[in-house]
């Protein structure tokens, strides 16, 4: 019982730090959110420094499957990517792209139209 316990505290406290760094460790483009770490390369597109696997869960954490609809785009050796869509009619974008291209990780943010 006490071993079940110690498993479930442990849990939480794992599940409340992963949220709190993707909550508190983020940069804010257009509204929507990115690693601390990554570095624009162009307007609305921005290189990460996390490899995919880490990328993915930073933005499974900020952007749900159920209030965010994404859509695989190519699925290619060397190349994955990825849509993520706003379905909030407000808003500075529209959706944005993850793509990995050569080991390198990229967000390009579709700005909503004016």
């Amino acid at each position: 019982m006490r071993s079940l316990f110690a498993y479930i505290a442990a849990l939480a406290l794992t599940v409340g730090s992963l949220n709190a760094a993707a909550a508190g460790n983020e940069l804010k483009v257009r509204g929507v959110s990115l690693p601390a770490t990554a570095r624009q390369t162009a307007p609305d597109r921005y290189r990460l420094s996390e490899n995919w696997e880490a990328a993915m869960k930073f933005f499974k954490l900020l952007y749900s499957y159920e209030k965010y609809p994404r859509k695989s785009i190519v699925n290619q050796p060397g190349i994955k990517a990825i849509h993520i869509d706003n379905p909030s009619a407000g808003g500075e974008w529209e959706g944005f792209n993850i793509y990995e291209q050569q080991g390198a990780v990229f967000v390009y943010i579709l700005a909503r139209g004016k």
